[in-house]
């Protein structure tokens, strides 16, 4: 191992805190503060200096930080400014935006509705978020007597108000009464086996009641999110949510920049909505919005198909096969991409399916990823189904998705567990209900009108994905324990694309394509099983 670092007793003393390792070339920074992790290693790319060295030099030893000061006590607002102040200098003398991907923070958003989440879970690069989960947790908790749900200010002020709040009850209401009897029906259809546990058949017990059940929940559900993510991450996030004209995103923007600035000022003080940068980039999206809404409404008369619920595979690449198979090759050896792509253009399909089995025979496991070169066949698929599945799928975020407004307008999904049962009566009065009372706020209010849509209905969206993301997204998303609507979406787009290019087929290995009736209990037992294991 080279080593070009040598430190004195004294020094190696004063690191010992702030790295995991003193002589090894790999190790990690500890017990510092973000502002100075993101300075340290924006300096650290411009220096000739090891990494600990520099935070010696530069910092520790730096009477211009404070550091001293800001070690021992950390709300030490003189320390703090100080340190900020050096970053900004960093920050102007080698500043690109990717300095800003060099510091982090957890961030808790509580308390905010699902149409949020789904807004914030749309950054896609640079952050981390944790949603709660509508499968593990009942929601029929009421709080002062309330159910939780988000009342939107404009509504609350509106005409609105009391159909609004109703039927959010109602919802809810529908929801909390069918729990127990859905319970009955599904523990009589599917008993307990001798050889499974009482704890793992009623988490999977639950985890089926509730799949069943969360279609009846409005888009304004209060939810929680915990996320992390770097100051780039956060820069784009609050710039996302105070340009959204819902009043809920301007005001987790507002509070989300408040407390990030507490702990990481110069990672997102271009979002201070006095900045020159965020007054510029305010007036360029809404400029952006009216100009295309405009445009869109003027077009839009001569658009008039409408999707039915479903998937479609619209666009592909017709020489995709012979793109990937080309990209497999390219890397082991000298010759030009547009040489191999042209010469994989004339292979045989046997020759093309050869290659690609060589590239995924000794997969074992879905975590077990493709070579890159997977990603130069690209997919376009249109959905219209139901906002449970894009909430769910809305996750993975290595590809496009946009979607339209939250409407009624494509109809809803009914368990199959409930149809044929009293309980479908109360389901379909829940969304009839939910439906008019849709329709009357958004003659108005189209953008409000979003919070009262249940789950259940259909949304209209797409996804523009690669090859090598959607080979993961359906081998994830089909497993036995996911939710029996999104597993049914991966299992269709696999299948779309194997009719379209049956080349194909070996990358989807892992795609479950088998129905399951309670998904989850294979994954309690081992959860269980686990548990007692450790104790």
């Amino acid at each position: 191992m080279v080593k070009t670092e040598n430190f004195t007793k004294e020094q190696i003393d004063i690191l010992k805190k702030y790295v995991t390792n003193i002589s090894s070339n790999i190790f990690v920074l500890k017990n510092l503060p973000e502002v100075i992790k993101g300075a340290l290693f924006s300096r650290y790319s411009r220096s000739s200096l090891g990494l600990r060295s520099l935070l010696l030099k530069d910092f520790i030893l730096n009477d211009e930080i404070s550091f001293s000061d800001f070690d021992e006590k950390e709300d030490d607002n003189l320390a703090v400014e100080k340190a900020n102040n050096f970053y900004d200098r960093i920050l102007d003398g080698f500043g690109d935006d990717s300095i800003g991907e060099l510091g982090g923070a957890h961030l808790a958003i509580e308390n905010v509705s699902i149409i949020a989440a789904k807004i914030i879970e749309d950054c896609r690069i640079g952050g981390s978020p944790l949603e709660k989960s509508t499968r593990y947790i009942y929601f029929d908790k009421k709080v002062n007597g309330e159910y939780l749900f988000y009342k939107e200010p404009i509504l609350m002020t509106s005409a609105y108000k009391e159909i609004y709040l109703d039927t959010c009850n109602h919802l809810f209401d529908t929801y909390t009464k069918l729990i127990p009897s859905l319970t009955k029906i599904i523990q009589k259809d599917f008993p307990r086996e001798e050889k499974v546990s009482e704890v793992a058949y009623k988490a999977a017990l639950r985890a089926k009641v509730l799949d069943c059940l969360r279609g009846l929940l409005p888009a304004s559900t209060l939810t929680n999110l915990g996320t992390f993510g770097n100051g780039r991450f956060y820069e784009n996030l609050i710039k996302k949510l105070s340009t959204n004209s819902l009043a809920e995103m301007q005001e987790i923007s507002k509070d989300t920049y408040s407390e990030l600035y507490k702990i990481m000022p110069s990672f997102i003080k271009r979002t201070d909505p006095t900045s020159k940068y965020q007054i510029a980039h305010t007036n360029f999206i809404e400029k952006t919005r009216q100009n295309l809404q405009i445009l869109s409404d003027e077009h839009s008369k001569l658009v008039e198909e409408h999707r039915n619920p479903g998937i479609y595979l619209i666009n592909s690449d017709p020489d995709a096969a012979s793109k990937v198979a080309a990209s497999l090759l390219f890397e082991f050896n000298q010759s030009s991409l547009a040489s191999f792509q042209k010469y994989a253009q004339s292979l045989s399909h046997e020759e093309i399916i050869r290659i690609f089995e060589a590239a995924s025979v000794h997969r074992e496991n879905r975590r077990h990823k493709s070579f890159r070169a997977l990603e130069n066949a690209s997919f376009i698929f249109e959905m219209v189904a139901d906002f449970g599945i894009y909430r769910d799928l809305q996750r993975h975020r290595m590809l496009t998705q946009e979607r339209q407004l939250l409407t009624c307008d494509y109809g809803y999904f009914i368990p199959k567990e409930i149809m044929g049962t009293e309980m479908e009566k109360d389901y379909e009065i829940a969304m009839k209900n939910a439906k008019n009372t849709y329709d009357t706020i958004a003659s108005e209010l189209k953008e409000e009108a979003q919070y009262i849509v249940p789950m259940a209905y259909n949304l209209h969206w797409y996804f523009n994905i690669n090859l090598r993301s959607l080979q993961w997204l359906c081998e994830l998303r089909s497993s036995p324990q996911g939710h029996q609507n999104y597993r049914y979406v991966a299992q269709e787009m696999a299948k779309q694309v194997c009719e379209k290019f049956p080349e194909f087929e070996s990358f989807f290995k892992f795609v479950d394509f088998e129905g399951y009736s309670l998904g989850r209990m294979d994954q309690e037992i081992r959860r269980i099983e686990k548990t007692r294991a450790k104790r």
